[in-house]
């Protein structure tokens, strides 16, 4: 069976359980598994004899198990087992006298003390690594890690020099050679065969390769309360055993070499199909050579050996197996490389495919229908308005399509720049479709441009377009688009299904371009009869920093909004602890007294009700992250501290792997949190305060159906219900002026990005207002430290970058929370901000040469998966 980096592990892997478990890692095909990243590796554990063990420090040395004994624990339950080694041979070998330790096991489960039993039979050879402590005056290691070695055959050679030779040079695992081990044989020969009766299955086949295994630095993943780090690192070995790696990536750049550690061939009740093991002659060499055909180079030879980076398997070896944590490093920076190399290969190529494209010219003409309207404003328009609206214009009036993002703070009017654009369109006698995310958003779209534009003359159509109309009211709105008369279509989703067409479209505007695909968007590219692109200008009011939206949106010309319009007042920001009931109680009697003086106030959720095991899509945490914590929380499971504490940023900044924003102990599991407020729960709660007497409330939540929304933004506007409590889904685009107070709750488990953008909700209508931040952050934590900023600051793209910094370019910029797979793990945009300048450039170089990648067609493949995995670019949540 040939295996590739799209075979599916249910077709490899036995264990469905296991299989299971990883695909709720969002692991489902060995590619998935290979860019599993591990989010740290450990430090090689050095050899030392008992008599050399320092409590509290780890260590790992070879014995034999002298006795062992099972004590049932009457008063506490459970069972313990004792197993006594002696290292007398290993000792000797680093020239100090032998000795004896503990080894002990806890458990209230029967079966797993039996398995234990069995392997630590007196007499078998054991390799041990633990951190030793004293109990009772006697070096004991607490649950140890053991690698049982399987008995020399009779008239084996047992001489120690070899292994003398390697253990002598020093306590470091690693001193002075890639592997001390290579001549080393197993120096005990407790027995020559297995016990009678008995089938085990031994961890290692000598002394060697057991030492190797515990010694060597190991990668730590994020795992959960389905499957530990151990077991997915077992896995993927497993697999690029399958696809021909017989030995670990050596120091040296070769995959394979004398004396290279070797990967261990995958149990057969774990692994279906095992690659080649019919042919016994299987060299190291013709193992590497089939891992690399399996796994094929993306980047070009020339850019490869310019930048001097590892081949893709090699560092998918490296990175799985490391040889050295050095060794570990350098294979991140090179598929960190890649991915930069990938991404803005892509980017090139759009942005080169759309200059090739023909669009309707849109120019300006006299006593335009954009001029009648900026006149009729009652503001004047600021500096950044004025210079974007220029460069649209100049845009507009070119025969290939516009490709512009319009980046603005909320509030900073980017929906009279859209408008502007879009009589402009109308003027030149063709359609323009504004797009929103949700119907309340294009409701409020289509009264505003309605309103703005009923002075004009001539009159301009506008129409709305739905999911939630009425059958009737969507044929009109339907057939109003179809005829192709000039006009301003405002719709939602509804515009990328196949029922809307608009023959003589010209300019297409998505509003907050995160929450739709590169697929959607690129749908209405058909809605036209002529074959020509519509001109295309996505907003957002997610605050990107200017470097990092030039490095990411490199298909795209880019405009800022900086100012704010006059009459905005500053918002207030105040974090509150929601263990200090005396700060709560005094702002809910705030909040009362705004609702009072005619005002409104939000109050918002993570949640939907406390029932929901996932937070809702577009929450403040990312869907992987929040279905980790689900599950984590769903089994009871607590945080498992392990000698050596968490990984502070600094130790993952070291190792290059940005991932601050989840919480996960030594083993990389999930860390149980308090679980998240939801909507129901809140509402309820704030109903019984003696504050909120006589106040009605309502609720909204993305389950609510469209017309049900739409009735409870009416009732909360008018004031029949002036508190709405909700989930985020007044984080885009809602307009209440009368609203002055926001309340979010779990405000330390969002980005700050989002509280950003929630807080905008606020203000609007020139009252001074005010946002409550509820967290239940440890004192000096990280997610205390985020919230200082966004606490100190209304400034976005300082916030943005801040964000970047605290969570890495993934999950602000979209990966994590797409919704579907990534192909960027490692980039880190700020960072990484020179090795994506350098990509750009050799990018830009190779298409130069070769626009269509003919002569490069793993890359052409890796740049289609990345335009397909990445159909959102921003932060939806």
């Amino acid at each position: 069976m040939s295996i590739t980096m799209g075979t599916t592990l249910a077709s490899l892997v036995t264990n469905k359980r296991r299989v299971s478990a990883l695909k709720s890692l969002g692991i489902v095909t060995v590619g998935d598994a290979l860019t599993y990243y591990p989010f740290r590796v450990t430090e090689p554990v050095p050899l030392r004899a008992i008599r050399e063990a320092a409590p509290g420090q780890q260590m790992a040395f070879a014995a034999v198990i002298r006795d062992m004994r099972v004590v049932p624990m009457n008063a506490r339950r459970g069972y313990r087992l004792e197993a006594t080694v002696d290292d007398a041979d290993f000792a000797r070998s680093r020239r100090v006298p032998g000795s004896t330790a503990r080894l002990t096991f806890f458990s209230y489960r029967k079966s797993y003390v039996d398995w234990v039993s069995v392997r630590l039979r007196a007499g078998t050879s054991v390799v041990v690594s633990g951190m030793p402590g004293e109990y009772m005056g006697q070096l004991q290691f607490t649950h140890p890690e053991i690698l049982t070695v399987a008995p020399v055959p009779a008239g084996a050679g047992a001489g120690l020099e070899g292994y003398a030779r390697g253990a002598a040079s020093g306590n470091g695992a690693f001193a002075g050679s890639a592997d001390p081990y290579a001549s080393a044989q197993s120096a005990y020969p407790p027995a020559a065969t297995a016990p009678s009766g008995a089938a085990l299955k031994y961890d290692a086949d000598t002394v060697q390769e057991a030492l190797t295994r515990v010694c060597r630095p190991r990668p730590v993943y994020h795992a959960s309360s389905r499957i530990s780090s151990e077991h997915i690192h077992e896995t993927i070995l497993g697999l690029l055993w399958m696809m021909g790696a017989r030995t670990s990536s050596t120091p040296d750049g070769q995959l394979a070499g004398a004396g290279a550690a070797g990967i261990v061939a995958p149990a057969t009740d774990t692994i279906a199909v095992q690659n080649g093991e019919e042919k016994s002659g299987t060299t190291a060499e013709s193992g590497a050579e089939a891992l690399s055909q399996s796994i094929p180079d993306v980047l070009p030879e020339s850019v490869r050996k310019a930048k001097n980076l590892m081949h893709r398997a090699e560092a998918f070896l490296a990175i799985h197996d490391p040889a050295s944590t050095a060794r570990f490093k350098e294979a991140i920076e090179t598929l960190r490389y890649e991915e930069a190399f990938v991404s803005q290969t892509s980017l090139l190529k759009a942005r080169s495919h759309a200059h090739k494209s023909a669009a309707h010219s849109c120019p300006l003409v006299t006593d335009s229908l954009r001029d009648q309207f900026i006149a009729s404003l009652p503001f004047s328009l600021t500096a950044g308005q004025q210079q974007v609206i220029h460069d649209i214009a100049a845009d507009l009036a070119h025969d290939w399509p516009m490709q512009r993002l319009l980046q603005g703070e909320v509030g900073s009017g980017k929906t009279v720049v859209a408008l502007a654009a879009m009589l402009q369109a109308v003027d030149a006698g063709y359609q323009a479709v504004l797009v929103a995310p949700t119907q309340v958003l294009a409701e409020q779209h289509a009264e505003t441009i309605g309103r703005m534009v009923e002075q004009l003359k001539p009159a301009i159509p506008v129409t709305l377009l739905t999911g939630g109309m009425k059958l009737a009211a969507r044929r009109k709105a339907l057939a109003a688009a179809s005829s192709g008369e000039p006009g301003i279509i405002v719709a939602t989703h509804a515009a990328f299904s196949k029922t809307f067409q608009a023959p003589h479209l010209a300019l297409v505007v998505i509003d907050e371009q995160h929450r739709f695909g590169v697929e959607q968007r690129e749908s209405l590219n058909a809605k036209t009869d002529d074959g020509t692109t519509p001109h295309l200008l996505v907003m957002t009011a997610t605050p990107i920093p200017r470097t990092a939206a030039m490095t990411w949106f490199g298909d795209l010309d880019i405009s800022w909004l900086t100012e704010l319009p006059g009459g905005r007042k500053p918002i207030r920001t105040v974090v509150v602890n929601e263990a200090d009931a005396a700060t709560m109680g005094r702002m809910f009697a705030h909040i009362r007294a705004r609702v009072d003086a005619g005002e409104r106030a939000y109050i918002v959720c993570p949640r939907i009700d406390a029932d929901d095991e996932e937070n809702e899509g577009g929450s403040g945490v990312s869907a992987a992250a929040g279905s980790a914590r689900g599950r984590a929380a769903a089994s009871g499971s607590s945080a498992r501290t392990a000698a050596g504490g968490r990984v502070t940023r600094a130790a993952a900044d070291a190792i290059g792997i940005d991932d601050p924003y989840e919480t996960f102990d030594e083993n990389g599991e999930t860390v149980a949190r308090p679980p998240l407020h939801a909507v129901a729960e809140i509402a309820d709660r704030l109903q019984k305060l003696p504050q909120f007497q006589g106040i009605r409330f309502a609720t909204l939540t993305g389950r609510d159906k469209d017309d049900v929304k739409t009735q409870v933004m009416a009732d909360f506007a008018g004031g029949e219900t002036p508190i709405l409590v909700s989930t985020t889904v007044i984080e885009v685009g809602v307009d209440v002026k009368q609203a002055s107070c926001i309340v979010i709750f779990d405000a330390d488990r969002y980005g700050l990005s989002q509280l950003h953008q929630l807080r905008g909700r606020v203000g609007r209508g020139g009252t001074n207002s005010w946002a409550f931040l509820i967290s239940r952050a440890e004192p000096g934590s990280p997610a205390e430290q985020r919230l200082e900023v966004i606490h100190h600051s209304l400034d976005g793209a300082e916030i943005a970058q801040a964000d970047l910094e605290f969570r890495g370019a993934g999950d602000v910029l979209g990966d994590a929370q797409s919704g579907g797979k990534s192909s960027l793990k490692l980039l880190r945009v700020v960072k990484d901000a020179d090795m994506i300048a350098d990509a750009r450039t050799r990018a830009g170089q190779l298409l130069a040469a070769d626009p269509e990648l003919a002569g490069e067609v793993q890359l052409a493949g890796a740049v289609l998966d990345f335009t397909r995995g990445n159909e959102t670019f921003l932060t939806s949540s």
